[in-house]
């Protein structure tokens, strides 16, 4: 894109000026450290040494080798800042973006104001101003923002009726914003296979708009393409659950194009598409879970889902159960409950393939799902 290349060349002439300058700055110590006589000629240009111009050369040279490399994560750093920004603006009044650059405005001239009785002090003079300027600037904004009320209330009675008209009208519009302001749901490849999803679409709790990302439809398509017959039999399963979402339930699915040629994995892709459009990501992936969380990206675990309806049992309570199989210590049992949750019976080998009643004694929740200890009534 255009942009990124301005934003890319941009960013390297800055990062050479500045590596330039602060190796400029360290030539009269380079200069006594390496004590060569040639580097002391002066070249008649800028009253400049040797060691002058070979300081500016290597540090501009440094610098633009630093900025070139790190210019793409500065740009993508950027454009999530951009994003956010302008999700924040687009909830905010109209009147409160007007009131918030009007106070920053009265902030920043007080600040250039003050800033220039300050500037002669020696040494930190010239850098004054710059801290006014943020403080006075933040103030300015804040305070014109949370005490916008008490500023009309001292205007003439005419403006502070068009103020308040004007405030009802935005709260109004606020809410109608926010209930057509779309929310999506990024799948991923592994909650696609798993296939859950399409029950839990059809019972209506999901709501918003389904994305699916096409690098994600790119990895389905290659599993169900694989040599392996359980990858392809899973692959070909999660097309089968995508084609049943977007034809027998009344959800909206669509497919988003978004890729990042800079990114590897389907998964950080995944994060970084939820980090631009401000969606949550549906999974069932636990690292992808966590990586999501610390990266700010809200994710829906079905997991996490299933074992919040599975039923709540206590100590004491009976239930009756089939134990299944032999247990991992010496006369237990095991026996499972029509949502898979494991139930330990003491003494169950001896009841072995046989239905019987039995009470709860301790119930177990690990981050595998919950377990169940009980005993033959």
């Amino acid at each position: 894109m255009l942009l990124n290349r301005v934003l890319k060349f941009f960013i390297t002439v800055f990062a050479v000026i500045i590596g330039a300058t602060l190796l400029e700055f360290a030539s009269p110590v380079l200069a006594y450290i390496i004590s060569a006589e040639f580097l002391q000629i002066n070249l008649d240009i800028l009253d400049m040494t040797m060691m002058n111009a070979l300081s500016i050369l290597i540090g501009g040279i440094i610098g633009g080798s630093i900025g070139f490399i790190s210019s793409s994560y500065c740009i993508n750093k950027l454009r999530i800042f951009s994003i956010w920004v302008e999700r924040q603006l687009s909830k905010m009044p109209t009147h409160d973006v007007v009131a918030g650059v009007l106070g920053l405005a009265i902030g920043l001239i007080l600040a250039n104001l003050l800033g220039v009785a300050f500037s002669r002090i020696p040494l930190i003079g010239p850098y004054i101003p710059i801290i006014f300027s943020i403080v006075f600037g933040y103030l300015g904004l804040y305070i014109t923002i949370k005490k916008r009320k008490d500023i009309i209330a001292l205007l003439p009675s005419r403006i502070k009726e068009d103020a308040n008209k004007n405030d009802n009208n935005s709260s109004v519009d606020k809410i109608k914003t926010e209930l057509n302001t779309p929310s999506y749901k990024l799948l991923d490849t592994s909650v696609i296979i798993d296939g859950r999803i399409a029950d839990i679409c059809k019972t209506g709790f999901i709501e918003g708009t389904l994305l699916i990302p096409v690098f994600v439809l790119e990895e389905l398509q290659f599993i169900a393409d694989s040599s392996d017959l359980l990858k392809r039999t899973r692959g070909r399963r999660g097309l089968d659950i995508l084609k049943r979402i977007q034809t027998e339930f009344d959800m909206l699915v669509k497919i988003d194009h978004h890729d990042y040629d800079d990114v590897t994995g389907v998964d950080s892709k995944l994060i970084r598409l939820g980090q631009e459009i401000g969606a949550k990501i549906i999974t069932n992936d636990f690292n992808l879970n966590k990586v999501a969380d610390l990266q700010g990206v809200q994710v829906l675990n079905i997991n996490e889902l299933a074992n919040a309806i599975k039923p709540v049992v206590i100590p004491g309570e009976t239930m009756v159960v089939t134990v299944v199989k032999d247990g991992k210590e010496q006369g237990q049992g095991v026996a499972y409950l029509d949502d898979g949750t494991m139930i330990v019976v003491e003494g169950g080998h001896k009841h072995l393939n046989e239905t019987l009643e039995v009470v709860v004694t301790s119930v177990l929740q690990t981050a595998a799902g919950r377990m169940i200890f009980a005993k033959p009534k």
